[in-house]
Parts: structure tokens; C-alpha cells; sequence
């Protein structure tokens, strides 16, 4: 279990009037030990109850939970719990709420990694089950609202300050602001997930699919290699099962077969050690390798979204290995689109550095559910 006093509140998505961000009037709350912003202008009357805005962003392996601020985006007393600890979600809810010393809430916001079909979250790597139903019920409230976490993740794209941002390669990306725009998300993690963003004369509208289980496209000869390999282990072969956690564990029993080794298999964590620090070439090959189909994937998002304002990377593979990213083939490899290469040249790629984007972006769900926009 995992807990962050820390308190994120950063700038809001049209309409919502922001805290005064001069550092001056920052301080230390004397009662909760957070870090936040006075504001100088009024408080919108809510149109709920005062009770708790809880939120959560529900992985493959962990659940985070946060109370949602209810002035702008932002949040505190974040936890992350294991999901395996867990029977249902439900339960890792109440636990949270007991840990935190948290009211019943007035409204939930979910970000789940799987697709919402007919209301319902059915995970693609975790047992867990999300049902409106359940959770009105279990903790009697109206207010309940599930998004893919990749949505999650597209809503706080307009929110991220440029300290929670770094370039990938050139060209400099330029701020979102109010301007109109089309972006992208990817990020790989248990599974790899993946979204768009366009905002349209004011308005932002989320692109969801599960654009991390296209098929895989091989574009080098050991790429060609590896996916005759995984073929032998699966009857499809998607981008998922090359670019995610499992993914670096894949590529790199591929490439032992390829060299004809008779290694041991490694987990990714220690794949990510081993090969960061060069002390196993096969692992060094394979992080080389997952960086650049990361590239090659990114750029295929870009052109199918037309996202050309920009791609960001998310998730914790990239985020604890930025040099690494940063000095792979990833950039070269999203180029690298044939006729296509110049319009490549100009799309900025960024990765996502801030720790919980997922969390920040179901903050902007909730406070819109609290203004009856959602």
C-alpha cells in the first residue's frame, strides 16, 4: 500500500475559475498537512451535497484512489492498493475510505483499463467487475460514472503544467491552451493503453478505443523474427503483446530463441534493471527493441488520429526510464512513416511525467459531475 499526502490541483479545463497560482499565497494546511492555493475569487456554489468526491484509476495490478478537489482539477490523499488484495473493487473502496478517514462519497468517478461496454467495466487484466449498479447501491449515491483510463488520461492533458511534461526529440511542443487541437495518448503498463483528445470551439471531446490491440506490423527483420515467435505462443499478435509490461517479458524469451540461449526468463521489472544498467546484453537489446515499436505504434496513433498537435507517452515504463526513451529509436522509429515522414517531423512527442495523470483527469470528471455537466 502506497499513500501521497501530496495535493495536485493544477489549471482547469475551460470554465472553472482557477486558484490563484502565485506562490506567495501558498501554504501549508495546519489541519490536513497538504500542499495547496488560497483563491481570491469566490467558491461556485455546488450543485451536490458537500460530501467527498472520490475517484479512482484501476490498472491491471493497482487501484489509486484520491478525493477529488471540488473547486478545479486537483486531488489529495492519494493511495495506491494492490488489486490481487482485493475480491472486488468495491472492497478496495471501503479500505481506502477507512485508511483516509474519508466520508461516504456523493459521487464516484472510475477510470478502469478496459472498454465500458453497456455501462459496465470488464477488466482485461484483472478479475475485478465494475457495475453502476453495485456501486450506487453499496454506497448510496446517484452520482457514479465509469470512463476507460484512457480517457482518464486524455482529460488531464490540457491540465498538465510543463514541469509535468518532457520532449521527446524535436520539434519544441507548443502549449494547447485555448486553441483548437488533436492529440494523442499511449502508454504501456499491464496492457497498453491508448486515446485521443480534439477540442472543437470550446468543447473537449475524448476519442476512446483500444487502439493497443491493433495488430502487431513488423517493420525490420528481427521485428519479422520475433512475431513468427509469438505467433507459436498466440493465436494474434497485438501491439499489447509487444509493448506493455508482459510485452518486455515477450520479446525478450523472442529474442533468446532468435539467438538460440537458453536463459533463464526474466520478469519485466528485471528485464528494466538488467538491461538499463547493461549488465545482461539480451535484456539491453530487448528495452532498445520495446522503445522503438513504442515509436513505431505512437506514430501509427498520430496518423490514424490526425493528432497533430502532438503525442504524449504515458504510463510507468516510460515514465522510470526517461533517458532511456528519451536516447532510444523511439523518435527515429515514429518518423519513419514512408511518404508520410515530413508530416511525422512535425508532431511533437512528449512524455507524461506527471506521477497520476489518470487520477487528474477523473478529478475533471467529478468536478463536472458535482456542476451537473457530466
Amino acid at each position: 500500500m502506497q499513500t501521497s499526502g501530496q495535493y495536485y490541483s493544477l489549471p482547469p479545463l475551460g470554465g472553472m475559475p482557477p486558484r490563484n497560482p502565485d506562490p506567495d499565497t501558498a501554504e501549508i494546511c495546519s489541519q490536513t498537512g497538504r500542499y495547496g492555493y488560497h483563491s481570491r475569487l469566490p467558491t461556485p456554489e455546488p450543485r451536490m451535497t458537500d460530501s467527498s468526491l472520490l475517484i479512482g484509476d484501476i490498472g491491471g495490478t493497482n487501484a489509486r484512489f484520491a478525493i477529488a478537489d471540488p473547486v478545479q482539477p486537483g486531488f489529495s490523499r492519494a493511495m495506491t492498493l494492490q488489486c490481487g488484495d482485493f475480491d472486488t473493487a468495491e472492497h478496495a473502496i471501503e479500505s481506502y475510505l477507512g485508511e483516509v478517514d474519508a466520508p461516504r462519497p456523493g459521487a464516484l468517478c472510475l477510470a478502469a483499463a478496459g472498454p465500458v461496454v453497456d455501462g459496465v467495466v470488464r477488466f482485461t487484466n484483472n478479475h475485478w467487475r465494475l457495475e453502476p449498479a453495485e456501486l450506487k447501491r453499496g454506497f448510496d449515491t446517484q452520482a457514479v460514472r465509469l470512463l476507460n483510463d484512457f480517457e482518464a488520461v486524455a482529460y488531464s492533458l490540457p491540465c498538465l503544467e510543463t514541469s509535468h511534461l518532457a520532449p521527446i526529440g524535436l520539434p519544441e511542443a507548443q502549449p494547447l491552451g485555448q486553441r483548437d487541437f488533436t492529440v494523442a495518448a499511449i502508454g504501456p503498463g499491464t496492457g497498453l493503453g491508448a486515446v485521443g483528445l480534439c477540442r472543437r470551439k470550446g468543447e473537449i471531446f475524448p476519442i476512446v478505443g483500444e487502439a493497443g490491440h491493433t495488430g502487431f506490423a513488423p517493420e525490420s527483420q528481427v521485428q519479422i523474427e520475433i512475431l513468427a515467435i509469438l505467433r507459436e505462443r498466440f493465436a494474434r499478435v497485438s501491439d499489447e503483446r509487444l509493448v506493455s509490461g508482459p510485452g518486455l517479458e515477450n520479446i525478450y524469451w523472442a529474442l533468446t530463441r532468435i539467438h538460440g540461449e537458453k536463459k533463464t526468463q526474466l520478469n519485466a521489472a528485471e528485464i528494466c534493471a538488467l538491461g538499463a544498467s547493461n549488465q545482461d546484453p539480451r535484456a539491453a537489446e530487448t528495452l532498445h527493441l520495446f522503445f522503438e515499436i513504442l515509436g513505431q505504434v505512437a506514430g501509427n496513433l498520430a496518423l490514424a488520429l490526425g493528432a497533430h498537435q502532438g503525442v504524449f507517452i504515458a504510463g510507468g515504463i516510460a515514465r522510470r526510464y526517461p533517458d532511456l526513451l528519451v536516447n532510444s529509436g523511439f523518435r527515429s522509429a515514429f518518423e519513419a512513416k514512408g511518404r508520410h515522414r515530413s508530416l511525422m517531423e512535425r508532431i511533437p512527442t512528449q512524455l507524461i511525467t506527471h506521477p497520476e495523470p489518470g487520477l487528474l483527469g477523473a478529478s475533471y470528471c467529478a468536478l463536472q459531475m458535482r456542476e451537473g455537466l457530466m
